[in-house]
Protein backbone atom coordinates (compact mmCIF):
# COMPACT_ATOMS: atom_id res chain seq x y z
CA UNK A 1 0.00 0.00 0.00
CA UNK A 2 1.39 3.38 -1.04
CA UNK A 3 1.23 5.74 1.93
CA UNK A 4 3.12 8.70 3.29
CA UNK A 5 4.02 6.52 6.28
CA UNK A 6 5.88 4.16 3.95
CA UNK A 7 8.01 7.01 2.64
CA UNK A 8 11.45 7.04 4.35
CA UNK A 9 11.76 10.75 3.60
CA UNK A 10 8.72 11.45 5.77
CA UNK A 11 10.29 9.81 8.84
CA UNK A 12 13.65 11.51 8.31
CA UNK A 13 11.91 14.89 8.00
CA UNK A 14 9.71 14.20 11.04
CA UNK A 15 12.68 13.20 13.17
CA UNK A 16 14.74 16.26 12.21
CA UNK A 17 11.70 18.49 12.56
CA UNK A 18 11.03 17.19 16.07
CA UNK A 19 14.62 17.53 17.26
CA UNK A 20 15.11 21.02 15.85
CA UNK A 21 11.76 22.36 17.12
CA UNK A 22 12.56 21.05 20.60
CA UNK A 23 16.11 22.40 20.45
CA UNK A 24 15.06 25.88 19.38
CA UNK A 25 12.87 26.30 22.44
CA UNK A 26 16.07 27.06 24.35
CA UNK A 27 18.30 29.25 22.11
CA UNK A 28 15.44 31.65 21.39
CA UNK A 29 15.22 32.45 25.09
CA UNK A 30 18.98 32.79 25.58
CA UNK A 31 19.22 35.17 22.62
CA UNK A 32 16.30 37.17 23.95
CA UNK A 33 17.53 37.26 27.55
CA UNK A 34 21.06 38.27 26.53
CA UNK A 35 19.98 41.83 25.76
CA UNK A 36 18.21 42.22 29.10
CA UNK A 37 21.25 40.95 31.00
CA UNK A 38 23.61 43.32 29.19
CA UNK A 39 21.26 46.26 29.73
CA UNK A 40 20.77 45.58 33.42
CA UNK A 41 24.51 45.13 33.98
CA UNK A 42 25.15 48.42 32.18
CA UNK A 43 22.54 50.14 34.36
CA UNK A 44 24.20 48.70 37.46
CA UNK A 45 27.52 50.19 36.38
CA UNK A 46 25.99 53.57 35.59
CA UNK A 47 23.75 53.99 38.62
CA UNK A 48 25.22 51.71 41.27
CA UNK A 49 21.68 50.51 42.02
CA UNK A 50 21.91 46.97 43.37
CA UNK A 51 18.52 45.96 41.99
CA UNK A 52 20.06 45.69 38.52
CA UNK A 53 22.80 43.37 39.75
CA UNK A 54 20.13 41.27 41.46
CA UNK A 55 18.31 40.95 38.14
CA UNK A 56 21.50 39.96 36.34
CA UNK A 57 22.33 37.27 38.90
CA UNK A 58 18.83 35.79 38.77
CA UNK A 59 18.44 35.78 34.98
CA UNK A 60 22.01 34.57 34.41
CA UNK A 61 20.99 31.34 36.14
CA UNK A 62 17.91 30.97 33.91
CA UNK A 63 20.13 31.74 30.92
CA UNK A 64 22.62 29.08 32.01
CA UNK A 65 19.96 26.38 32.32
CA UNK A 66 18.61 27.19 28.85
CA UNK A 67 22.11 27.26 27.41
CA UNK A 68 22.96 23.86 28.88
CA UNK A 69 19.83 22.16 27.54
CA UNK A 70 20.29 23.92 24.21
CA UNK A 71 23.78 22.40 23.91
CA UNK A 72 22.56 18.92 24.81
CA UNK A 73 19.69 19.03 22.31
CA UNK A 74 21.74 20.71 19.60
CA UNK A 75 24.51 18.12 19.36
CA UNK A 76 22.29 15.34 17.88
CA UNK A 77 21.34 17.57 14.94
CA UNK A 78 24.97 17.78 13.86
CA UNK A 79 25.08 13.98 13.71
CA UNK A 80 21.79 13.83 11.83
CA UNK A 81 23.41 15.54 8.86
CA UNK A 82 25.57 12.43 8.54
CA UNK A 83 23.18 9.71 9.67
CA UNK A 84 19.84 10.85 8.21
CA UNK A 85 20.84 13.39 5.54
CA UNK A 86 24.08 11.99 4.18
CA UNK A 87 23.22 12.65 0.52
CA UNK A 88 22.49 16.30 1.32
CA UNK A 89 25.75 16.59 3.26
CA UNK A 90 27.66 15.02 0.39
CA UNK A 91 26.13 17.47 -2.09
CA UNK A 92 26.17 20.71 -0.06
CA UNK A 93 28.61 20.05 2.79
CA UNK A 94 31.33 22.07 1.08
CA UNK A 95 29.13 25.15 1.51
CA UNK A 96 26.91 24.74 4.57
CA UNK A 97 29.70 23.05 6.50
CA UNK A 98 31.63 26.31 6.44
CA UNK A 99 29.15 28.28 8.54
CA UNK A 100 28.27 25.33 10.76
CA UNK A 101 31.98 25.08 11.61
CA UNK A 102 32.22 28.85 12.13
CA UNK A 103 29.27 28.69 14.51
CA UNK A 104 31.02 26.05 16.59
CA UNK A 105 34.54 27.50 16.49
CA UNK A 106 33.77 31.19 16.94
CA UNK A 107 30.29 31.81 18.33
CA UNK A 108 29.63 28.73 20.48
CA UNK A 109 33.08 28.73 22.07
CA UNK A 110 32.80 32.45 22.80
CA UNK A 111 29.43 32.02 24.48
CA UNK A 112 30.35 28.87 26.38
CA UNK A 113 33.68 30.31 27.55
CA UNK A 114 32.03 33.27 29.26
CA UNK A 115 28.69 31.88 30.44
CA UNK A 116 30.34 30.40 33.52
CA UNK A 117 32.03 33.72 34.25
CA UNK A 118 28.66 35.44 33.94
CA UNK A 119 26.97 33.11 36.42
CA UNK A 120 29.73 32.56 38.99
CA UNK A 121 32.48 35.09 38.32
CA UNK A 122 31.02 38.41 39.46
CA UNK A 123 33.16 38.80 42.60
CA UNK A 124 36.39 37.71 40.95
CA UNK A 125 35.89 39.75 37.77
CA UNK A 126 34.60 42.93 39.35
CA UNK A 127 31.80 45.11 37.92
CA UNK A 128 33.50 46.00 34.63
CA UNK A 129 34.81 42.48 34.03
CA UNK A 130 31.37 41.06 34.74
CA UNK A 131 29.85 43.51 32.26
CA UNK A 132 32.43 42.38 29.68
CA UNK A 133 31.42 38.75 30.32
CA UNK A 134 27.77 39.65 29.75
CA UNK A 135 28.69 41.36 26.48
CA UNK A 136 30.72 38.35 25.35
CA UNK A 137 27.87 35.94 26.10
CA UNK A 138 25.38 38.14 24.23
CA UNK A 139 27.73 38.53 21.27
CA UNK A 140 28.36 34.79 21.16
CA UNK A 141 24.68 33.89 21.26
CA UNK A 142 23.74 36.36 18.50
CA UNK A 143 26.78 35.50 16.36
CA UNK A 144 25.82 31.84 16.67
CA UNK A 145 22.35 32.75 15.42
CA UNK A 146 23.80 34.59 12.44
CA UNK A 147 25.97 31.69 11.27
CA UNK A 148 23.07 29.25 11.56
CA UNK A 149 20.79 31.64 9.67
CA UNK A 150 23.38 32.12 6.90
CA UNK A 151 23.28 28.34 6.48
CA UNK A 152 19.50 28.32 6.31
CA UNK A 153 19.42 31.37 4.05
CA UNK A 154 21.61 29.54 1.55
CA UNK A 155 19.00 26.79 1.48
CA UNK A 156 16.29 29.40 0.87
CA UNK A 157 18.20 31.64 -1.55
CA UNK A 158 21.52 30.08 -2.68
CA UNK A 159 24.29 32.57 -3.52
CA UNK A 160 28.08 32.52 -3.65
CA UNK A 161 28.37 28.87 -4.72
CA UNK A 162 29.86 26.95 -7.60
CA UNK A 163 29.41 23.44 -9.01
CA UNK A 164 32.52 21.34 -8.42
CA UNK A 165 33.78 18.77 -11.00
CA UNK A 166 32.25 15.93 -8.95
CA UNK A 167 28.82 17.62 -9.04
CA UNK A 168 28.80 18.81 -5.45
CA UNK A 169 28.61 22.42 -4.31
CA UNK A 170 31.58 24.56 -3.27
CA UNK A 171 32.21 28.13 -2.24
CA UNK A 172 32.74 30.55 -5.14
CA UNK A 173 32.60 33.73 -3.04
CA UNK A 174 32.79 33.58 0.73
CA UNK A 175 31.71 37.21 1.03
CA UNK A 176 28.64 36.65 -1.15
CA UNK A 177 27.78 33.55 0.90
CA UNK A 178 28.21 35.23 4.30
CA UNK A 179 26.50 38.46 3.20
CA UNK A 180 23.47 36.83 1.59
CA UNK A 181 20.70 39.48 1.52
CA UNK A 182 18.22 36.84 2.66
CA UNK A 183 20.38 36.23 5.75
CA UNK A 184 20.31 39.89 6.79
CA UNK A 185 16.52 40.04 6.62
CA UNK A 186 16.03 36.65 8.25
CA UNK A 187 18.53 37.45 11.01
CA UNK A 188 16.80 40.71 11.92
CA UNK A 189 13.37 39.07 11.90
CA UNK A 190 14.47 35.99 13.83
CA UNK A 191 16.44 37.84 16.50
CA UNK A 192 13.65 40.28 17.19
CA UNK A 193 11.29 37.32 17.52
CA UNK A 194 13.71 35.89 20.09
CA UNK A 195 13.60 39.21 21.95
CA UNK A 196 9.80 38.91 21.98
CA UNK A 197 10.15 35.50 23.64
CA UNK A 198 12.59 36.88 26.18
CA UNK A 199 10.32 39.85 26.89
CA UNK A 200 7.28 37.68 27.49
CA UNK A 201 9.20 35.39 29.83
CA UNK A 202 10.64 38.34 31.79
CA UNK A 203 7.20 39.95 32.04
CA UNK A 204 5.61 36.62 33.06
CA UNK A 205 8.04 36.14 35.95
CA UNK A 206 7.43 39.72 37.02
CA UNK A 207 3.68 39.10 36.92
CA UNK A 208 4.12 35.89 38.92
CA UNK A 209 5.99 37.66 41.70
CA UNK A 210 3.59 40.63 41.65
CA UNK A 211 0.55 38.36 41.99
CA UNK A 212 2.14 36.56 44.94
CA UNK A 213 3.38 39.77 46.55
CA UNK A 214 7.01 38.63 46.42
CA UNK A 215 10.21 40.47 45.42
CA UNK A 216 8.27 43.64 44.72
CA UNK A 217 11.21 45.70 43.46
CA UNK A 218 12.32 42.96 41.09
CA UNK A 219 8.76 42.25 39.97
CA UNK A 220 8.32 45.91 39.05
CA UNK A 221 11.62 45.90 37.15
CA UNK A 222 10.74 42.75 35.16
CA UNK A 223 7.24 43.95 34.35
CA UNK A 224 8.31 47.35 33.13
CA UNK A 225 11.28 46.11 31.11
CA UNK A 226 9.47 43.07 29.71
CA UNK A 227 6.36 44.89 28.55
CA UNK A 228 8.16 47.90 27.06
CA UNK A 229 10.78 45.84 25.20
CA UNK A 230 8.08 43.35 24.23
CA UNK A 231 6.02 46.09 22.61
CA UNK A 232 8.96 47.50 20.64
CA UNK A 233 10.17 44.06 19.54
CA UNK A 234 6.66 42.91 18.55
CA UNK A 235 6.21 46.00 16.40
CA UNK A 236 9.61 45.52 14.74
CA UNK A 237 8.90 41.83 14.06
CA UNK A 238 5.85 42.93 12.07
CA UNK A 239 7.46 45.95 10.41
CA UNK A 240 9.98 46.44 8.95
CA UNK A 241 11.48 42.96 9.34
CA UNK A 242 8.35 40.90 8.68
CA UNK A 243 7.45 43.13 5.76
CA UNK A 244 10.97 42.74 4.31
CA UNK A 245 10.78 38.97 4.74
CA UNK A 246 7.46 38.84 2.88
CA UNK A 247 8.94 40.87 0.03
CA UNK A 248 11.94 38.51 -0.17
CA UNK A 249 9.58 35.54 -0.41
CA UNK A 250 7.49 37.31 -3.03
CA UNK A 251 10.49 38.08 -5.24
CA UNK A 252 12.43 34.83 -4.85
CA UNK A 253 9.81 32.21 -3.91
CA UNK A 254 6.51 33.25 -5.55
CA UNK A 255 5.14 29.71 -5.25
CA UNK A 256 5.67 29.84 -1.51
CA UNK A 257 3.88 33.17 -1.25
CA UNK A 258 0.90 31.78 -3.14
CA UNK A 259 0.74 28.71 -0.89
CA UNK A 260 1.05 30.80 2.29
CA UNK A 261 -2.05 32.73 1.26
CA UNK A 262 -3.91 29.77 -0.27
CA UNK A 263 -3.97 31.65 -3.58
CA UNK A 264 -4.56 29.36 -6.56
CA UNK A 265 -5.29 31.95 -9.25
CA UNK A 266 -2.93 34.84 -9.95
CA UNK A 267 -3.88 38.43 -10.65
CA UNK A 268 -3.49 42.09 -9.69
CA UNK A 269 -5.02 43.58 -6.53
CA UNK A 270 -4.32 40.30 -4.76
CA UNK A 271 -6.03 40.18 -1.35
CA UNK A 272 -4.69 39.18 2.04
CA UNK A 273 -6.88 36.52 3.58
CA UNK A 274 -7.95 37.15 7.16
CA UNK A 275 -10.02 33.98 7.47
CA UNK A 276 -10.41 31.09 5.07
CA UNK A 277 -9.77 27.39 4.59
CA UNK A 278 -7.58 26.19 1.71
CA UNK A 279 -9.27 23.48 -0.34
CA UNK A 280 -6.53 21.94 -2.46
CA UNK A 281 -8.84 19.38 -4.05
CA UNK A 282 -11.06 22.10 -5.55
CA UNK A 283 -8.20 24.62 -5.78
CA UNK A 284 -9.95 27.42 -3.97
CA UNK A 285 -10.22 29.09 -0.59
CA UNK A 286 -13.41 28.30 1.28
CA UNK A 287 -15.31 31.00 3.21
CA UNK A 288 -12.70 33.71 2.67
CA UNK A 289 -12.69 37.10 4.39
CA UNK A 290 -10.16 39.19 2.50
CA UNK A 291 -8.58 42.65 2.31
CA UNK A 292 -8.40 43.51 -1.42
CA UNK A 293 -5.03 44.54 -2.80
CA UNK A 294 -3.20 44.08 0.49
CA UNK A 295 -1.09 41.10 -0.64
CA UNK A 296 0.02 42.93 -3.79
CA UNK A 297 1.11 45.89 -1.68
CA UNK A 298 2.84 43.84 1.03
CA UNK A 299 4.73 41.66 -1.46
CA UNK A 300 5.61 44.18 -4.17
CA UNK A 301 4.85 47.64 -2.79
CA UNK A 302 1.92 48.48 -5.10
CA UNK A 303 -1.75 47.59 -4.77
CA UNK A 304 -2.01 46.83 -8.47
CA UNK A 305 0.99 44.49 -8.59
CA UNK A 306 0.40 41.05 -10.11
CA UNK A 307 0.74 38.16 -7.64
CA UNK A 308 1.15 34.69 -9.06
CA UNK A 309 -1.16 31.88 -7.99
CA UNK A 310 -0.28 28.23 -7.54
CA UNK A 311 -1.86 27.36 -10.90
CA UNK A 312 0.78 29.49 -12.62
CA UNK A 313 3.32 26.80 -11.70
CA UNK A 314 3.52 23.02 -12.29
CA UNK A 315 2.02 20.97 -9.48
CA UNK A 316 5.28 19.13 -8.79
CA UNK A 317 6.77 22.50 -7.79
CA UNK A 318 4.05 23.19 -5.18
CA UNK A 319 4.85 22.85 -1.46
CA UNK A 320 3.80 19.37 -0.41
CA UNK A 321 1.58 20.41 2.52
CA UNK A 322 -0.23 23.58 1.53
CA UNK A 323 -2.84 23.34 4.30
CA UNK A 324 -0.27 23.10 7.11
CA UNK A 325 1.82 25.87 5.54
CA UNK A 326 -1.23 28.13 5.23
CA UNK A 327 -2.37 27.65 8.82
CA UNK A 328 1.18 27.97 10.22
CA UNK A 329 1.58 31.32 8.52
CA UNK A 330 -1.82 32.71 9.47
CA UNK A 331 -1.74 31.60 13.10
CA UNK A 332 1.74 33.11 13.41
CA UNK A 333 0.45 36.43 12.04
CA UNK A 334 -2.56 36.32 14.38
CA UNK A 335 -0.37 35.70 17.41
CA UNK A 336 1.99 38.49 16.41
CA UNK A 337 -0.93 40.91 16.23
CA UNK A 338 -2.13 39.81 19.66
CA UNK A 339 1.38 40.31 21.06
CA UNK A 340 1.35 43.94 19.93
CA UNK A 341 -2.09 44.49 21.46
CA UNK A 342 -1.21 42.84 24.79
CA UNK A 343 2.11 44.60 25.24
CA UNK A 344 0.54 47.88 24.11
CA UNK A 345 -2.13 47.63 26.82
CA UNK A 346 0.46 46.62 29.42
CA UNK A 347 2.76 49.51 28.51
CA UNK A 348 -0.15 51.94 28.68
CA UNK A 349 -1.09 50.66 32.13
CA UNK A 350 2.54 50.98 33.19
CA UNK A 351 2.63 54.62 32.05
CA UNK A 352 -0.56 55.22 34.05
CA UNK A 353 1.02 53.58 37.11
CA UNK A 354 -1.59 50.82 37.22
CA UNK A 355 0.23 47.79 35.82
CA UNK A 356 1.10 46.16 39.13
CA UNK A 357 -2.44 46.63 40.47
CA UNK A 358 -4.19 45.25 37.35
CA UNK A 359 -4.53 41.65 38.48
CA UNK A 360 -6.42 40.50 35.38
CA UNK A 361 -3.68 41.90 33.13
CA UNK A 362 -1.01 40.32 35.34
CA UNK A 363 -2.70 36.94 34.93
CA UNK A 364 -2.80 37.42 31.15
CA UNK A 365 0.92 38.31 31.10
CA UNK A 366 1.71 35.28 33.25
CA UNK A 367 -0.24 32.86 31.07
CA UNK A 368 0.89 34.38 27.75
CA UNK A 369 4.54 33.37 27.94
CA UNK A 370 4.20 30.10 25.92
CA UNK A 371 2.71 31.82 22.89
CA UNK A 372 5.91 33.43 21.53
CA UNK A 373 7.42 29.93 21.53
CA UNK A 374 4.44 28.76 19.47
CA UNK A 375 4.71 31.74 17.13
CA UNK A 376 8.44 31.17 16.59
CA UNK A 377 7.83 27.49 15.86
CA UNK A 378 5.08 28.36 13.37
CA UNK A 379 7.37 30.90 11.72
CA UNK A 380 10.03 28.28 11.15
CA UNK A 381 7.41 25.82 9.92
CA UNK A 382 6.30 28.46 7.42
CA UNK A 383 9.87 28.94 6.19
CA UNK A 384 10.71 25.23 5.92
CA UNK A 385 7.38 23.97 4.58
CA UNK A 386 7.33 26.85 2.11
CA UNK A 387 10.71 25.85 0.69
CA UNK A 388 9.48 22.39 -0.23
CA UNK A 389 9.94 20.39 -2.40
CA UNK A 390 13.50 21.75 -2.26
CA UNK A 391 16.23 21.29 0.31
CA UNK A 392 18.24 23.97 -1.48
CA UNK A 393 15.78 26.13 -3.37
CA UNK A 394 15.97 25.48 -7.10
CA UNK A 395 19.06 23.24 -6.81
CA UNK A 396 18.45 20.11 -4.75
CA UNK A 397 15.20 18.29 -3.97
CA UNK A 398 14.33 17.06 -0.48
CA UNK A 399 13.63 13.59 -1.86
CA UNK A 400 17.28 13.35 -2.93
CA UNK A 401 18.79 14.41 0.40
CA UNK A 402 18.01 11.71 2.94
CA UNK A 403 20.18 8.67 3.63
CA UNK A 404 18.89 5.77 1.52
CA UNK A 405 20.60 3.15 3.69
CA UNK A 406 18.67 4.19 6.81
CA UNK A 407 15.36 2.32 6.87
CA UNK A 408 11.97 3.46 8.12
CA UNK A 409 12.41 1.22 11.16
CA UNK A 410 15.74 2.81 12.03
CA UNK A 411 14.32 6.33 11.72
CA UNK A 412 11.22 5.48 13.79
CA UNK A 413 13.30 3.73 16.46
CA UNK A 414 15.60 6.72 16.93
CA UNK A 415 12.62 9.10 16.84
CA UNK A 416 11.05 7.15 19.72
CA UNK A 417 14.37 7.31 21.55
CA UNK A 418 14.66 11.07 21.08
CA UNK A 419 11.09 11.55 22.26
CA UNK A 420 11.67 9.64 25.48
CA UNK A 421 15.05 11.22 26.15
CA UNK A 422 13.82 14.76 25.49
CA UNK A 423 10.81 14.17 27.72
CA UNK A 424 13.14 13.34 30.60
CA UNK A 425 15.40 16.31 29.79
CA UNK A 426 12.33 18.54 29.67
CA UNK A 427 11.17 17.40 33.11
CA UNK A 428 14.65 17.99 34.52
CA UNK A 429 14.82 21.45 32.94
CA UNK A 430 11.38 22.44 34.25
CA UNK A 431 12.26 21.18 37.73
CA UNK A 432 15.54 23.10 37.90
CA UNK A 433 14.04 26.26 36.39
CA UNK A 434 11.03 26.06 38.70
CA UNK A 435 13.36 25.77 41.68
CA UNK A 436 15.26 28.90 40.66
CA UNK A 437 12.03 30.83 40.12
CA UNK A 438 10.74 29.60 43.48
CA UNK A 439 13.92 30.80 45.22
CA UNK A 440 13.67 34.09 43.35
CA UNK A 441 16.23 36.86 43.09
CA UNK A 442 18.58 36.92 46.06
CA UNK A 443 17.70 39.88 48.25
CA UNK A 444 20.59 42.09 49.37
CA UNK A 445 21.64 41.75 52.96
CA UNK A 446 20.26 44.49 55.16
CA UNK A 447 22.69 45.85 57.73
CA UNK A 448 21.25 46.21 61.24
CA UNK A 449 22.63 49.00 63.41
CA UNK A 450 22.76 48.06 67.08
CA UNK A 451 23.22 50.72 69.74
CA UNK A 452 25.92 50.46 72.40
CA UNK A 453 23.48 49.58 75.26
CA UNK A 454 21.85 46.93 73.09
CA UNK A 455 25.26 45.46 72.20
CA UNK A 456 26.20 45.26 75.85
CA UNK A 457 22.89 43.62 76.67
CA UNK A 458 23.46 41.02 73.97
CA UNK A 459 26.98 40.30 75.22
CA UNK A 460 25.67 39.87 78.75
Amino acid sequence: MNSIFNDPGFWHRLQFGFTIVYHYLFPQLTMGLALFIVYWKWRALRTGDEKYNQAVRFWAKIFGLNFAVGVVTGIPMEFQFGTNWADFSKYAGGVVGQTLAMEGMFAFFLESAFVGALIWGEKRLGPRGHFAAALAVALGSWLSGYFILVTNSFMQHPVGYQIEPNGSLGIASMSAYLLNPWAFVQFAHNQLAAVVTGSFVVAAIGAFYALRGLHRVQARLYLRAGTFVGLIASLLVAFPTGDAQAKMVGHHQPITLAAMEGKFEGGPMAPVTLIGQPNVATQRLDNPIEVPGALSFLAYGHFGSFVHGLNDFPKDAWPDNIELLYYSFHIMITLGTLFIALMGVATLQNLRGRLESSRLLLWVLLLAFPYPYIANTLGWMTAELGRQPWLIYGLFHTRDGYSKVVSNGDAIFTLIGFTGLYFVIGLLFLGLTGREIGKGPKEPAVATIISEPEREAVLV
